[in-house]
Parts: C-alpha cells; structure tokens; sequence
C-alpha cells in the first residue's frame, strides 16, 4: 500500500472509458422489470445508445460545459443519459426521482440546467416551478405525454440520430458531474467534479470488495444512482472494470425480502448496501435463500454498529466492509477485511492514495488519540474542484491543503479511524462532547431496537442530553418500562454521561433520499414539541 502511486492519464472521459473501452459483446446492465421480465444490454447496446443520445442532444443544442439534468430512477435509460453527457463534455447534474418540486427548483436553478433527462412521474413536478427556471428549455421524457414545457420522447429523440458519434476529447481534470450535497445540515450545495472522480473512486472501490473483479462478479445496489453513493461507488466504477450491475424495478421503499430475493435471482456476488437497508434486513431477520452466493458488501454512510456486522456474518456469511466519505471526496476511508483487520467501531483506514488526517482547529494534524475534525489533504483526484457558483463556501471548505469534512472522529496509532459524529450533531451535555455514533451502536445491541438515532435536545441544568429516538422490532411494544430498560442498557455499557436521559419510541426515523438520518429535522421535531 505504502507503493501506490496514482497514474492518472492527461485525457480521460468517464462516457468512453464506461462503454466504448469495453468489449462490445460482454455483458453490461441486467434489467429485472416489475412483470418479471428480464432485458439484457451489452456494452456494445451501452456505447449505441450512448452516442445516439449525445447526438439528439448536440442537436439541440447541448455542448461543452452545459449542464443536464438527469431526474430518473436506476434505470438503463439513466446509465445511458449519463454516458453521453459525459462523451459530450457536457455536465451531469443527477437528481433524485424522490424530490419534490422545491428541492427539484432549488438544484435545477442553481445549476442552470438548459435540458432534463426525466421520466413521466418527474414532469408534473418540473412544471410547478417551470416559470421560475429560466434556464430550462426542455425535458426529454422517458415515455410520451404532454408538457407545458417542450418534451420530447427519448425513443424519438435517438430514432434518426446517429450511432456514431465522435467524443469530444477532456482532460482528466475537465468538469464532467455537478452532484448536490444531501443537505443534512443546511442548504444543498453543488459539487463540481473532474472526470477523473472516477479513478479517484477506483482504490477504495477495489480494496472494499475484495480486489473487485473477481471470477464471476455480477454488482447490485438499492442506492440511488442520483447519489455520488450509487453513481460513484457502484455503477461507474462497475462498468469501467467491464462487469455487470443488476437493475431490478422494485418498490419505491426498501423491501428486506425482496432485496435478498433479486441478489439470489441474478447471483450477485458483490452489493452496496446503505446501513439503513442492513439495519432493516436485521429488523426483519430476513431468511436467507440457498441460491444467495454474495461474496462482498460495502456500506457507507452512516455508521452501522457492532451488531449489525455480527448480525450480516452469521446470515449472509460476508463481513461487511463499511467506508467513509461524502460528495464533495468520497471514498477515501473504508475496510479490506482480505488486506487488513476489521476493527469493530471504526471505519477503517485510509485507501491507497488518499492522506487523511484528524485536525485541529487550525487544521494541523493531532496525535493518535486525540478527536478532531477528519480531514483529506488535497491534490486528490477524488476531490471536488469547487462549489458551483459558491467560492466563499469552496474557501471556507479548506484549512489550508486539507479539506475540512465537517465529520469529527479519532484516529489511532495503526491508522483506524473511529467515527464520532457530524460537526452539527454533536452533543455538549454538562462539559462533555458526546458524539450519537457510539450510543447508537450501543442501542442497535439492545434486543428491542431495530433502528435508532440519537440527538441533543435543550436541558436547563446541562444545557443538552442526550435523547434517543427509537423504532422497535417486530413484537415489541413501546412502554415506560422499556424505555427505562433501554436507559439502563446504554448506562450500563458506556459512560453514564452517554445514557439516553429521553427515550422516545417513533415509528419511523426521518431519512434522506441517500438514507441517512435527518436529525436535524428529529431535533426540530422535538422543539416544536417542547413549544406546544
């Protein structure tokens, strides 16, 4: 590891090195449809349709450094859009199907948008604020209907176009991805990011999958490809090894059942699977079909609990790799239970060719032990290049060459970091800095528990405590004495200043359309309730 060595080419674009650079007949998307039926693309299929898409698009009008929106589901059509974007040197903005109009109007505004990829059940949402996106002249849609904004059907868009189509020629670090933070702690920024993200990726992608590709690896994830998660950490970087990733059109929420029911229907070997989908098949205690043959997970994103991985190795026989980084350098931290040990309660180490470090306040490093701010020393090809349209935010992200995640956490001796918790999640309760990441775990171990989240809310004497927000398991029934139990549990395992002081049983926690916790709205929630 101490030998790497980034080779990052001079001309690089992430739409040829994902379809073109592949051998034309290998396999590339499997598509499970809601009926059962099964279609089957090859690169070749990819690179086709790719270049029909980016000449319909040159063709009206899209060139070099426009932005296009890409408001679709996982789907083949939103491997395609991305594709040619991409061999257009244009710039994809993906955006979840899940937005509603406002966060749609917010990042399709900010970004300047001229065109969207979309599907039908995004238009009646884009129509809304049309009028207040003047930079948006058109949807291409992926079934026909009628718009007040200029639609086109993709299918007749690529009809006459062209199935080959010269690439325009980016260097690696050309604009290829304007990706939008998830906005869990304030207003959604857009991350501008290089082509060359993608080989960024490619370290901790290899290393939290086992040396990925091996034998027959087929790839799955439920993540949103909308996300840098699920563009970054599984499709791209998939494709570009010239291997198979699994699309199955399932239910809008996360089914357990269903989920291990489509890994052992198209035996795939390697899964990203966001910690709240692995809490949930926990919850659920899903059964485990014979067929199932997984050979890697990743997680990522929050932080999942001893018994969650205890949970995943004694069902589904893998020990799950968590790993760690967000939009703006993601990837950078994680484990390789074949390369080094897992360590329980930490996120691993950092992956080749990334320095990360636990700071200070002036960004200086701190010794092993010591909590702090955990930090990635740029030039890194992972890094994102600038906050769009933002350059006070894209300065006051850095201290320095190290860019400041806003994630605080330690780091010992051997280079395992443990996660303590979001800058704005932390808990200052009576003198001490309490992060929810360890208490939450704690509770996870409680028999009771199938999901939690843990804040700070206003306290008089210590002016915060700790209060956890819990959703029960099957057969479980919420009560002052459970609560009492699960203060007690906590009390017990961690230091008292830890214990949850307010338990409140919820039957479902607040998440992000990338999964994560809201606790920003959970401490909202609890004022307004303190209010009434």
């Amino acid at each position: 590891m101490r030998s790497f060595r980034w080779d990052i080419p001079a001309r690089f674009n992430m739409g040829v090195a994902c379809s073109d650079a592949q051998p034309a007949d290998a396999p590339a998307i499997v598509h499970e449809r809601r009926d059962g039926t099964v279609d089957r693309y090859t690169f070749g299929d990819l690179s086709t349709l790719s270049n029909r898409l980016a000449n319909a698009l040159a063709g009206l009008g899209v060139g070099r450094g426009d932005r296009v929106a890409v408001v679709l589901p996982q789907s083949p059509w939103t491997a395609v859009a991305h594709l040619a974007v991409y061999k257009l040197g244009a710039i994809a903005v993906p955006l979840s199907s899940l937005f509603g109009p406002d966060a749609l109007e917010v990042r399709l505004r900010d970004s300047g948008a001229r065109l969207a990829v979309v599907d039908a059940t995004a238009v009646g949402r884009i129509e809304e604020c049309a009028d207040r996106l003047p930079d948006l002249e058109r949807l291409l849609v992926t079934a026909p209907l009628q718009s007040s904004i200029p639609c086109t059907p993709i299918e007749e868009a690529i009809a006459s176009a062209s199935s080959r189509f010269a690439p325009v020629d980016t260097a690696a670090g050309d604009p290829g991805l304007l990706i939008y933070t998830s906005g869990t702690t304030g207003a959604p920024k857009g991350a501008l990011h290089a082509h060359r993200v993608l080989l960024g990726h490619l370290p901790g992608f290899e290393l939290s999958h086992e040396f990925f590709p091996k034998g027959d690896d087929v790839f799955w994830t439920p993540a949103d490809w909308a996300w840098i998660g699920g563009l970054m950490d599984a499709l791209c970087p998939t494709l570009l090894h010239g291997r198979s990733i699994v699309v199955a059109d399932g239910p809008q929420a996360f089914d357990p059942e269903w989920a291990v029911a489509v890994m052992a229907r198209h035996r795939v070997r390697n899964a990203f699977l966001p910690p709240t989908a692995l809490k949930m098949l926990r919850r659920n205690d899903v059964a485990v079909p014979m067929e199932l043959r997984l050979r890697t997970v990743m997680s990522g994103g929050e932080s999942l609990g001893e018994e969650v991985l205890d949970w995943m190795r004694g069902h589904l026989g893998v020990t799950v790799n968590e790993i760690f980084g967000q939009t703006e350098c993601n990837y950078v931290v994680g484990n390789s239970s074949a390369l080094f040990p897992v360590v329980p309660g930490s996120m691993g180490r950092a992956y080749p060719g990334h320095q990360v470090d636990v700071v200070g306040g002036d960004g200086t490093p701190l010794p092993a032990g010591a909590e702090g701010e955990i930090a990635v020393r740029s030039p890194d090809p992972v890094m994102f290049l600038e906050y769009w349209g933002n350059p006070q935010a894209t300065r006051d992200k850095f201290r320095g060459d190290r860019l400041l995640t806003g994630d605080f956490g330690v780091k010992d001796e051997a280079g395992y970091i443990r996660y303590v918790g979001r800058r704005d999640d932390l808990i200052n309760s009576a003198g001490y800095r309490i992060g929810p990441t360890e208490i939450e775990s704690c509770l996870m171990r409680h028999p009771a528990v199938g999901m939690a989240a843990v804040i700070g809310v206003p306290d008089p004497v210590r002016g915060e405590v700790v209060k956890a927000c819990i959703v029960l398991r099957e057969g479980h029934r919420p009560s002052e004495a459970l609560a009492a139990e699960i203060r007690q549990f906590v009390r017990s395992r961690l230091a008292a200043y830890q214990y949850p002081r307010i338990v409140e049983f919820v039957p479902a926690l607040p998440l992000t359309t990338t999964g994560k916790v809201r606790r920003l709205e959970l401490r909202e929630a609890h004022l307004a309730g303190a209010r009434a």
